[in-house]
């Protein structure tokens, strides 16, 4: 655990609208991690006739993706998380290094409406999906983020499509039905054949403690989810007992005189 001053790095909310009593939310960040309160901190709003087409950007290559997987989804306090095993991995795209999988975990807004954590041109979308990667080399999370480039983030944005069909019934209970707008047969729901544009950004982890190691990913095209499956998420708790809704960072906007500027790269395949 680790402490500044009175408060822990541990009693921090991600809920962006809602006031909690015994957490700091993520205006205060910095007052637990300074890091926080950076100059290359995640999420953005990713402006498209602002970002650089680079050449040197490749498909992602995936590895692994396609098995099957048995693993636990929990409520870690703060969002919904699901440890991945590390055979599934990641490369290409000009990461430089292979990256292997550690976990997912998704932020929303409330009831269906907007809560994703990056935007496009404002847009800011029901939720939003990430999955962690750390590169081969290192044990973990923690080891990684000492590493400039440790991690490498994919983002993937979920839109409501009224015609979209359950993928389970919503009968089932809450945990299992977590389960099943994630996966189908035990494998992770990706778009794969949509993957032809992403963009391509050096930034942090968006929750404490913001560590400025993150290669981030983030496609454009959506996953559809009905309204009623994204709504459910609502119905989660946080470690505090109230409705886990708005579960995203803010857009990290310039918020003194400190020169920022993001160098977004975009990638199109022909």
């Amino acid at each position: 655990m680790i402490s500044e001053g009175s408060r822990d790095i541990d009693d921090w909310s991600n809920d962006a609208e809602n006031s909690h009593d015994f957490f700091i939310g993520p205006d205060d960040w910095a007052s637990v991690a300074t890091t926080c309160g950076n100059t290359k901190q995640s999420p953005i709003n990713i402006v498209t006739k602002k970002t650089l087409f680079d050449n040197h950007l490749t498909p992602v290559k995936f590895t692994g993706y396609q098995d099957t997987i048995n693993t636990l989804i929990t409520n870690n306090g703060h969002t919904v998380q699901v440890n991945l095993p590390d055979r599934a991995a990641i490369s290409g795209a000009n990461l430089g290094d292979n990256y292997k999988a550690q976990q997912l975990h998704l932020h929303w807004g409330k009831n269906g409406g907007p809560g994703s954590e990056h935007t496009i041109d404002g847009e800011k979308y029901p939720m939003e999906l990430h999955i962690v990667h750390i590169k081969e080399k290192y044990n973990s999370v923690e080891q990684a983020i000492n590493d400039p480039s440790g991690v490498a983030v994919l983002g993937f944005f979920y839109e409501v499509n009224p015609h979209f069909l359950n993928v389970c019934y919503l009968q089932i209970i809450k945990q299992r039905f977590i389960a099943c707008i994630l996966f189908y047969r035990n494998m992770l729901i990706l778009p794969h054949n949509e993957l032809e544009r992403y963009f391509r950004y050096q930034g942090s982890l968006t929750t404490p403690g913001c560590s400025e190691a993150v290669v981030w990913t983030i496609f454009e095209k959506a996953i559809p989810l009905s309204k009623e499956q994204l709504s459910a998420f609502s119905s989660l708790m946080f470690s505090d007992g109230t409705a886990m809704v708005n579960t995203y960072r803010p857009i990290q906007n310039l918020t003194n005189k400190q020169t920022r500027s993001y160098n977004v790269c975009l990638f199109q395949n022909e």
